[in-house]
């Protein structure tokens, strides 16, 4: 014999899922054409941005590195407001933990790759 509240449990399932069918299907893409481009373009600003070191990434020039940074991710420093740009986020956390000396050491690696381009 069946318990009450299994009885009662089973019944509610049913009632949720019930309810719930129509708007867990799938989208198509004609439904979502309608929608604009997405989330993402709307955090796109209206010009391109431009970061300190070519907008190269901080963390890879101070390795040596030219690192392409688009600016989706960027920082200004509050005390001379220049931008930095980041080729990830995991780039981001590493240099906002000592942003000062990251920048420091930015400045040596950019002297270095800029001389050397000469």
């Amino acid at each position: 014999m069946l318990q009450p509240r299994a009885i009662i449990a089973f019944l509610l399932t049913l009632l949720l899922w019930g309810l719930g069918a129509d708007e867990c299907r799938p989208q198509t893409a004609p439904a979502l054409a309608g929608h604009g481009a997405g989330i993402w373009k709307a955090v796109v600003p209206p010009r391109p941005m431009r970061g300190e070191f070519d907008s190269l990434d901080p963390i890879g020039v101070a390795a040596g590195a030219r690192i392409k940074a688009d600016c989706s991710l960027n920082w200004i420093d509050p005390d001379d407001g220049k931008r930095y740009c980041f080729s990830s986020g995991t780039s981001l956390e590493f240099f906002l933990d000592r942003p000062h000396a990251s920048i420091e050491r930015a400045r040596q690696g950019w002297r270095k790759l800029t001389t050397s381009q000469k």
